[in-house]
């Protein structure tokens, strides 16, 4: 006699989660398959088969699956939990905050639903609700050490680092071993940009759970910090194969691989990112860099406007009212600039300024107020500084995306234009610093950003070894006659090179870029790092040489010495992370072959039996001639002051 239908189905539900619980999952997936082969709509086998998918790194399918599941059994808790995990996982966030919080409704004391909602509401950018539900949950388990640690992953997402610590270390006093605890403090460090604890920390997490996805992808992010790319890259690629559908894993791999200079393998990251993710900024935003970096301007830009979305960058939009140009018609439009990036960034993009004004826009520009003086010397346009209000406007567009609309809008070919000099120095401050300059060669110097800056770490020479990496130059100054430096440094590490180089610090006097534009305007070459000082001078055209780190900011690319966007800027790049040295020594070699010209005109002005013999005191700027008798040693003797 034939057995049942539904004892048969049973028995194959049974014998495919025996596969599952012991790992079998193809086995187990065909089990399943063939239940709902012969009952569609068999809400165990459907729900089991979400799980498999789940754990499979299957999130997509999951959901699909799932969502069958629930809607036969919507009362079915342990479901909507599974596909609120599958909807996260695919990038279906909104859904899931929406299951999540109807199973709170039914299970209104369930502390793990509530910490699952805070992670979510965390990324989504909700900051408000998930640090109110955290205090829910604090309320009703005080003494978990899981929810001190939830809240810390809240309060770091929402900007408060120092209480997300603080949270973190709340967490440890009552459960030491707790990896979630040690997640949270590592991702706090690292927000405090303390890298290298944060490493550590990490790596104790990592210890503790060395199978979770998460810990790898932070674990991984630290170290890239500090960095370490290949150990970072090893890590994050675990991180994947741990948790497959993990976008943020994705794109930190394609950050790590895009300052390797393996672009191609870079953008593939982020387009797995955005398969499992497809509304995941960050993941936009890393090809980006990608594109630009390789010079394919057009993907570049198109993939930027996601910094709006981005969760480091959305703040700076959050303010702007009204509606954003998208390309339009400009004539008579009251158009709105935005510089919410860095000075120099601003710098950078000031050059499409005109072409707005040019088609009849009538264009302000909010920017930093250390910026207004000389910005303001563009034609055509009105700038006013950002921290006192924004005016009133008919549309606004942030500067970044002008490159794009103007290219689209005008069929132009989305290239780095114009490149002509576009800045102008004010005549009376220039006559001011040109004063007392006589027959000086004089070079300016940058070597520090701001510190704020997130890649700051990488372009600004390390800190408290700016002079002993800088001696090659400090040695050929003594060597070429009448060669100055002057500090274009501002910020907190101005002082520097006072001593060491018996520079005068004149950063008191730089009260804003005008002020810094003027000095630049009398220099004969800048030096300088990758900081706004090397936009100022491109975009003046003045001669400018930009020390760079091995991976460098996308607008730099790979490989080239010149750059696309200033003429006149000349590029040198570490062969290695963090080799200044050689960096330095290239400059002093280019910066000798520049003067010696020079040089030999002074050698040739002395008399016949002069030979030339230079010291330098400690200290100082000023050199002691001695006569002997061989002139054409001078070009040998600068030669020896460059190792």
């Amino acid at each position: 006699m034939a057995q049942p239908a539904a004892a048969t189905a049973i028995d194959q539900l049974a014998e495919a989660l025996g596969h599952h619980r012991a790992g079998r999952h193809d086995a187990a997936e065909a089990g399943y398959r063939a239940v709902l082969a012969e009952a569609a709509d068999h809400p165990r086998a459907l729900h089991l088969l979400g799980l498999l998918l789940l754990e499979a790194g299957r999130p997509a399918q999951a959901r699909d699956v799932l969502r069958r599941a629930s809607l036969l059994r919507p009362d079915q808790t342990d479901t909507r939990l599974a596909l609120a995990r599958a909807c996260a996982e695919s990038g279906v966030a909104g859904e899931a905050v929406a299951l999540l919080q109807s199973v709170l409704e039914d299970r209104p004391c369930d502390v793990a639903v509530m910490l699952a909602l805070v992670r979510l509401l965390s990324r989504q950018g909700e900051h408000p609700a998930a640090l109110a539900l955290c205090a829910r949950a604090l309320a009703a388990a005080p003494d978990a050490a899981r929810t001190h640690a939830a809240l810390a992953g809240a309060l770091v997402r929402s900007g408060q680092k120092a209480a997300a610590l603080a949270a973190a270390d709340a967490a440890l006093r009552i459960d030491p071993a707790l990896s979630d605890a040690w997640l949270a403090r590592g991702v706090a460090l690292r927000a405090l940009g303390q890298a290298e604890d944060a490493e550590a920390v990490l790596a104790q997490a990592a210890r503790l759970a060395p199978g979770d996805a998460e810990i790898a992808l932070a674990h991984g992010n630290a170290l890239a910090d500090c960095g370490r790319l290949e150990a970072a890259a090893t890590l994050l690629r675990h991180a994947v194969t741990l948790q497959p559908a993990l976008p943020e894993a994705h794109a930190s791999l394609a950050a790590v691989l895009t300052a390797h200079g393996d672009l191609p393998a870079a953008v593939a990251a982020c387009d797995r990112a955005i398969e499992y993710a497809p509304a995941f900024a960050p993941a936009y935003w890393n090809r980006a860099v990608a594109h630009l970096l390789a010079g394919d301007f057009a993907a570049g830009w198109r993939d930027a406007e996601w910094r709006k979305r981005h969760p480091s960058f959305a703040a700076d939009f959050a303010g702007l009212a009204g509606p954003e140009w998208t390309g339009g018609p400009l004539a008579g439009l009251r158009l709105l600039v935005h510089a919410g990036q860095g000075m120099g960034d601003t710098i950078h993009f000031a050059r499409y300024l005109p072409l707005l004004a040019a088609e009849g826009a009538q264009v302000v520009l909010a920017c930093a107020a250390a910026l207004v003086p000389l910005l303001s010397r563009i034609p055509g346009i009105t700038v006013v500084p950002r921290a006192a209000g924004l005016p009133a406007h008919d549309a606004w567009v942030d500067q970044m995306s002008l490159p794009l609309l103007l290219a689209t809008r005008a069929g132009r070919s989305p290239a780095p234009y114009p490149t002509e000099p576009y800045l102008q120095a004010e005549p009376h401050r220039v006559a001011a610093w040109r004063r007392g300059v006589g027959a000086a060669i004089r070079v300016g110097l940058a070597w520090a950003g701001n510190p704020a800056q997130a890649n700051d770490r990488r372009r600004s020479l390390p800190l408290g070894q700016a002079a002993i990496l800088l001696a090659p130059l400090h040695r050929l100054s003594a060597a070429v006659p009448r060669l100055r430096f002057v500090g274009l440094q501002a910020g907190p590490r101005h002082g520097e090179l006072a001593e060491a180089f018996g520079m005068a610090d004149i950063s008191a006097d730089l009260v804003d870029f005008a002020e810094t534009a003027a000095v630049v305007e009398t220099l004969d070459l800048v030096i300088t790092v990758d900081t706004a000082v090397a936009h100022l001078a491109g975009a003046l055209g003045k001669p400018v040489w930009l020390m760079l780190p091995h991976a460098p900011d996308w607008r730099w690319q790979l490989g080239r010495t010149d750059s696309p966007w200033y003429p006149s800027m000349r590029l040198f790049r570490q062969p290695a992370p963090g080799d200044w040295a050689s960096v330095v020594r290239a400059v002093a070699g280019a910066l000798r072959a520049r003067y010696a010209a020079r040089v030999n005109h002074w050698a040739a002005s002395m008399p016949a039996v002069a030979d030339v013999a230079v010291s330098t005191q400690p200290h100082a700027m000023s050199t002691t001639v001695t006569v002997t008798d061989q002139p054409r040693r001078v070009e040998r003797l600068v030669r020896s002051y460059v190792p």
